[in-house]
């Protein structure tokens, strides 16, 4: 996954639609929120069993939920001027170091 393209690409999307107004740090990340939302709305009510045997097309749209979850911290980590990569390695490396004993 190259996040640079992914940003430019998701910049182009925003600056064709006027939506930078709307990209405030506190914006994205609340949309990204929602998004999560909607991807435990599909998990709710099932059984473990359930949630790890989606059909098809529930399976489809949690898909499309992780894809609008990931990009709206994409445009975050842009607009904060993060490093996803350097974020989630260090994050990983932090998890590694707690939880390998």
């Amino acid at each position: 996954m190259n996040l640079e393209e992914i940003t430019r690409r998701m910049h182009r999307i925003r600056d064709n639609n006027d939506w930078k107004q709307f990209h405030s740090p506190k914006n994205l990340a609340m949309a990204a929120s929602v998004e999560m939302s909607e991807l435990v709305e599909i998990f709710q009510w099932l059984s473990e069993d359930q949630s790890r045997q989606l059909p098809a097309d529930k399976l489809a749209h949690a898909g499309q939920e992780v894809g609008d979850i990931v990009l709206y911290l994409v445009l975050l980590c842009a607009e904060l001027g993060l490093d996803m990569n350097e974020v989630v390695l260090g994050k990983l490396a932090d998890n590694e170091r707690r939880f390998n004993k």
